[in-house]
C-alpha cells in the first residue's frame, strides 16, 4: 500500500512542525482514515518546498510577462492560503495582482519580496501573512521572529516608494469538520493582530482589519467560512470591501 509510506514521509517532512498537543489529539487510526488523495496533495506541497523553499518559481514566469501600464494603480497582494484561494479576486481590477502561496510563512514571503513585489513596481502592497507562522507550518516561530520579517518587508517597500497595507491575521473556528484552533490559537491571533495594528501606525502604513469583519467573538463566523480557516465567497466579499478602503487610504498617504 502507498498510504503508509505517505504517512511516514509526512511525519518526517512536515508534521514535526505541529504542536505536540495537536498530534496527540490525532491518533494514528484517525490519520489512516484520511483520503489518499489528500495525503498525496500534502506530499506534493512538501516536495515543492524542498525544491523551491521561497516559492520563486510560482509566479516567476507570470511576472516576466507583465507589462507596466503607467496609467494603472498596480496593487500586489502578497500572502498565503487566504490570498491564493481568494474567490472572485477583484474582478475588473487588472492592476490588482494576486501573489498568494498556500502554506507560506513570513520568512518565505521575505525571500520572494523583491521578485513578487518590488520588481512589479506597484503603487501599493498588501501584506497578508502570519497565520502559518502561528501554526508552525515550517517549524516553530516566535512573535519576535515574525515581527522581524514583517518589518523587513515594510522597510523594503518604503525604500522603493511603495505604499504599504498590513492585513490582520484572519480568525479560525472549530465550527466545521476540520478543527483549527489547536494549531492557530485565537489568543495568539489576537496578540499578533494587536502588534500588527500598532506597527502599522508606527511605520506609516495602513492597517487592514480582516479579523473584525469575519469574526464573531473570538471565532470565525460560521456563515463566512468554508472550513473554519478559509473564507467562503461571502467572507471574501467582506474582505474585498475593507481592502478597497485600506488601499484607497494608502494611496492618499503622502510619501515619507
Amino acid at each position: 500500500m502507498r498510504l503508509l509510506p505517505a504517512l511516514l514521509l509526512l511525519v518526517t517532512a512536515g508534521l514535526w512542525g505541529q504542536p505536540q498537543a495537536q498530534l496527540e489529539e490525532e491518533p494514528q487510526a484517525q490519520l489512516e482514515e484520511e483520503p489518499q488523495a489528500q495525503l498525496e496533495e500534502e506530499l506534493d506541497a512538501y516536495r515543492r518546498v524542498l525544491m523551491d523553499w521561497g516559492g520563486l518559481t510560482r509566479y516567476g514566469s507570470e511576472n516576466a510577462e507583465l507589462k507596466l501600464d503607467p496609467h494603472e494603480s498596480r496593487v500586489v497582494f502578497l500572502g498565503d492560503d487566504i490570498t491564493e484561494h481568494w474567490i472572485d479576486f477583484f474582478p475588473g481590477k487588472r492592476g490588482y495582482l494576486n501573489r498568494g502561496i498556500t502554506r507560506q510563512v513570513t520568512a518565505q514571503m521575505l525571500v520572494r519580496f523583491r521578485q513578487d513585489v518590488i520588481a512589479l513596481k506597484p503603487k501599493v502592497v498588501v501584506i497578508q501573512a502570519g497565520t502559518n507562522d502561528l501554526a508552525s507550518v515550517m517549524g516553530p516561530s516566535t512573535e519576535a521572529t515574525m515581527a522581524d520579517h514583517f518589518m523587513s518587508m515594510v522597510e523594503l517597500a518604503k525604500l522603493h516608494r511603495i505604499k504599504v497595507v498590513i492585513a490582520s491575521v484572519t480568525p479560525v473556528c472549530d465550527c466545521v469538520r476540520n478543527k483549527q484552533t489547536g494549531r492557530r490559537k485565537p489568543g495568539k491571533i489576537i496578540s499578533l493582530n494587536s502588534w500588527l495594528k500598532e506597527y502599522a501606525k508606527a511605520s506609516g502604513s495602513e492597517y487592514l482589519d480582516f479579523y473584525s469583519v469575519l469574526a464573531e467573538g473570538r471565532a470565525f463566523k460560521r456563515d463566512l467560512t468554508s472550513d473554519g480557516f478559509l473564507p467562503n465567497r461571502a467572507g471574501y466579499e467582506r474582505m474585498a470591501a475593507v481592502a478597497e478602503k485600506a488601499i484607497g487610504a494608502a494611496l492618499r498617504r503622502p510619501d515619507r
